[in-house]
């Protein structure tokens, strides 16, 4: 019996840089993808780029309460919900947290042919969501979820995001974060 195709992943806020790498590197590792947007035709367009950019990826587009009803996980990459904490405190009851990628580099994750060996800072209060999470994101060859402790800890990732932005412009570089001497494997 051939193995079930995996669930569609929403993410709202793919038209931004990250959001859209994360997009098409995930469409392109076989996860159809639900593109929400706040506004239908945004979304529209952002599928045609992804559909351009990574032809092997499904892509459907949405606005942002369609992509979330079309998606048991959903990905939110909005400039207004910065801190993981006040996210947390706003989504109805039985809607999980798990803060991550704040890292990752937008550019790098934006160039199919850019090779990513980063570290994803990850977030959050219950271990089973960080597993979760971590085996999605990790479906992204050369990306390492790596388990940074309570959703609070997430604030202290985010303000690295500002300080890498700083290093990329200065070098005119994609850097990113890679931890050094620990395992290779670390979700099992």
């Amino acid at each position: 019996m051939p193995p079930s195709p995996p669930d569609p992943v929403a993410v709202i806020g793919a038209s931004g840089a990250l959001g859209f790498g994360l997009a098409i590197r995930l469409g392109r590792a076989g996860v159809p993808i639900a593109i929400g947007s706040r506004e239908r035709l945004r979304a529209e367009e952002t599928v045609e780029r992804a559909a351009f950019v990574a032809p092997e990826g499904a892509f459907s587009a949405h606005d942002n309460a369609g992509a979330v009803a079309a998606a048991s996980t959903v990905i939110l990459l909005e400039r207004m919900l910065e801190v993981a904490q006040q996210a947390a405190e706003m989504v109805p009851d039985g809607v999980r947290v798990v803060s991550a990628l704040h890292t990752i580099s937008a550019a790098s994750l934006s160039d199919l042919e850019h090779p990513l060996e980063q570290d994803v800072l990850m977030c959050g209060d219950v271990a089973a969501d960080k597993l979760e999470a971590a085996g999605l994101i990790e479906l992204i060859g050369g990306l390492r979820c790596v388990d940074c402790g309570r959703l609070e800890m997430a604030r202290i990732a985010e303000s690295l995001t500002a300080m890498l932005i700083s290093v990329n412009a200065r070098y005119k570089a994609h850097a990113g974060i890679r931890l050094t001497s620990l395992p290779e494997r670390l979700w099992e």
